[in-house]
């Protein structure tokens, strides 16, 4: 078992990747490829940099790709404001995304202040 498979940050993120995966989809059936392929590579950022830190040998090398997650999570939230403000994406699937990233920021904050 690799280390961030224990981590809840980690298994909260691959939800919402996952959830993020679901609306690229959906983009991608209405021929919008440049947002749904944004819209993965930054949801994949935030898993790929949690277990990328997980190998980190230091606390200042971890807290840099935590930070870089966390940045990811704000370029997702941002995306999905832009969506919903073009009718790509309905209100319930934006504030229930943005409730879960939120969260996932907050631990993500908390786990950082613990290192």
């Amino acid at each position: 078992m690799f280390r961030f498979e224990g981590m809840n940050i980690w298994k909260k993120a691959i939800e919402i990747t996952d959830q993020s995966f679901d609306i690229a989809d959906k983009l991608t059936e209405r021929n919008l490829f440049r947002f749904a392929e944004q819209l993965r590579g930054a949801s994949l950022s935030i898993t790929n940099n949690i277990a990328e830190d997980s190998g980190s040998q230091s606390k200042r090398e971890f807290k840099q790709f935590l930070n870089f997650a966390k940045r990811s999570t704000y370029e997702v939230v941002n995306m999905l404001f832009i969506f919903y403000r073009r009718g790509y994406i309905t209100s319930e699937v934006k504030e229930k995304m943005i409730i879960e990233l939120e969260n996932l920021s907050k631990m993500i904050s908390g786990f950082m202040k613990s290192l």
